[in-house]
């Protein structure tokens, strides 16, 4: 690098061509091990010299076999930079790179954007954003809620140059307590960590300004539907259409994935021997679905093989679709998308324990306006429905038994008659007051089987710092079919523990806080300014979800 700094990479180049023969690469920059199987870099390599790249993977910079400080973000701009340079001035190189990954090898990518190198083409990042780790400010004053294992990432992954596998206990107070403990036994601190609490300081990541603002260059999107961490990537997505010299070069892959890459199809992953993580034969099995998209983007942005006009601009999974779930569009959402409304209504035969009306998703608002409530206890917070969040699909939790707890307020639609396609994002309008200073908002929408199971379709939350707040709640993004004799459900609470971080009910840091105090939220239902949540939905092909 331009201070000195080595940065370990290796190459692989394709058989049976001689080594100086150039050609278009591949970069890869990750802080997983690049010669680790977790991130299984060597057998994707394999895979993507097959198809006659050349690959270049690095460890960045403080992690592994490289060198230099381990501080995450901020030095990835310009190691993104010399890191391009330098493959172009090898024999192997023609001097045209792509870029590939997921997660934090997808955030090192937008940062080579943000370098402005002239060599790299095109970039397929995954499962990741800009703003990726970050807790986002949103544009109407409130904020992302925290998510739980955040200090837990920097704590392990960027204490030094190897990975730690330790998790605090969730049940400790303060939060913080075990923390402490951690970096004592291990005689190190994370920078990163330090940085992020108790007050955090927000590194500079952009020092050649954001990636959006420099050259555009062909992307293709792949997002999850069951990503613990897609709404960073929507907010690229929507943010690159509203600027035409990006918006002409987005591609959108749209699949029932999670974080770690588990497929609806195969869920849950009960047999070891299916599971990718524990199995390299499992991981083999899922590179064509893994890499094949990247690499037909690649031939044609890096080798010029064949047109842009034969990639799907979108190409999008419909979970419970049918056939093999997939559709194409030219946008998202859907060009023949509609909206419909159900409104948050009370069901006079449910009642909340304060006497409160609740209950039902009506496609006519009732006149008359009530309210709806529950209580948060952060002594028996709402727990997290999946053991780990980034693997939701490992498990593919179910969620009825979330129904009977007194604190998760319920609202259910009549089962479907036909089957209700859904496609593009969910909206929860809604007015809300709480006891306490401020609460956290989590909302998710539930498909119920006929036997009474239910399963996830949507879900967003939100911090909202003051007693009071009428706000829209985005649910992010869905592809799913609500099959006959389905139907929704919507599950309103402010807790999602460990997943997110828990609020006190008080003023206090939720990290330092030692005690909780029980609060009561509350929402209008009926009535002119009544509580409701807009679908997007498209028609459903004839002779499909029979």
């Amino acid at each position: 690098m331009r201070d000195g700094v080595r940065l370990a990479t290796d190459v692989y180049l394709p058989a049976g061509l001689p080594t100086d023969e150039p050609g278009p690469a591949i970069l890869i920059r990750l802080p997983y091990d690049k010669s680790g199987t977790y991130a299984a870099i060597p057998l994707i390599a394999r895979y993507f010299t097959g198809r006659g790249y050349r690959v270049v993977a690095q460890d960045v910079r403080g992690k592994f076999r490289s060198e230099g400080e381990t501080l995450l973000f901020v030095n990835e701009v310009n190691d993104g930079y010399d890191t391009l340079e330098w493959i172009t001035h090898q024999a192997w190189s023609d001097g045209v790179v792509g870029m590939w990954g997921d997660s934090y090898y997808g955030y090192t990518q937008w940062a080579a954007v943000a370098s402005g190198h002239r060599a790299l083409r095109a970039i397929a990042p995954r499962v990741t954003g800009t703003e990726l780790g970050q807790v986002v400010d949103n544009a109407d004053g409130t904020r992302d809620v925290e998510m739980g294992n955040r200090l837990g990432y920097l704590a392990t992954h960027f204490v030094g140059p190897d990975t730690y596998e330790w998790e605090p206990d969730p049940a400790r107070r303060p939060l913080i307590a075990p923390f402490e403990e951690f970096f004592q036994a291990l005689g190190r601190r994370s920078p990163s960590f330090d940085v992020a609490f108790p007050q955090e300081v927000r590194l500079r990541r952009w020092p050649e300004g954001h990636p959006f603002d420099h050259r555009a260059v062909p992307v293709l999107h792949t997002i999850g539907w069951y990503d613990n961490c897609a709404p960073w990537h929507w907010l690229d997505v929507e943010e690159l259409a509203r600027r035409p010299d990006w918006a002409n070069q987005q591609y959108l892959l749209i699949d029932a994935i999670d974080h770690e890459n588990y497929h609806l199809s195969g869920a849950p992953y009960d047999d070891a021997s299916r599971d990718h993580l524990a199995s390299q034969d499992a991981f083999r099995a899922l590179l064509p679905g893994y890499l094949d998209p990247a690499l037909d983007f690649f031939d044609v942005f890096l080798c010029r093989q064949g047109s842009p006009a034969d990639l799907p601009r979108v190409r999008w999974h419909l979970v419970h679709g049918g056939e093999d779930g997939f559709r194409t569009d030219r946008v998202w959402p859907p060009a023949h998308r509609r909206t419909s409304t159900l409104f948050l209504s009370p069901d006079p035969d449910r009642r909340t324990a304060d006497g409160d009306a609740s209950g039902l998703l009506t496609p006519v608002p009732v006149t008359e306006s009530s309210m709806g409530s529950w209580t948060h206890d952060p002594v028996d917070p709402v727990p997290s429905a999946a053991v780990n969040a980034f693997a939701y699909l490992q498990t593919n939790p179910r969620l009825h038994d979330w129904s009977k707890r007194p604190d998760v307020l319920v609202f259910d639609a009549e089962p479907t008659a036909e089957p209700l396609d859904l496609a593009g994002p969910v909206l929860l309008d809604l007015d809300l007051t709480t006891t306490g200073p401020s609460t956290d908002l989590f909302a998710k929408l539930l498909d119920v089987h006929p036997d009474g199971e239910a399963e996830l379709v949507a879900h967003g939350r939100v911090h909202i710092a003051t007693p009071q707040r009428r706000l829209t709640l985005s649910l992010g993004h869905t592809g799913y079919r609500l099959r006959p004799g389905h139907h929704l459900r919507l599950h309103l609470h402010s807790s999602d523990f460990p997943e997110f971080v828990l609020h006190p009910g008080t003023d206090d840091n939720p990290w330092l806080a030692t005690r909780g105090e029980r609060t009561a939220q509350r929402i209008r239902l009926g009535g002119v300014d009544g509580a409701r949540l807009t679908l997007t939905t498209v028609p459903t092909k004839p002779g499909e979800g029979r």
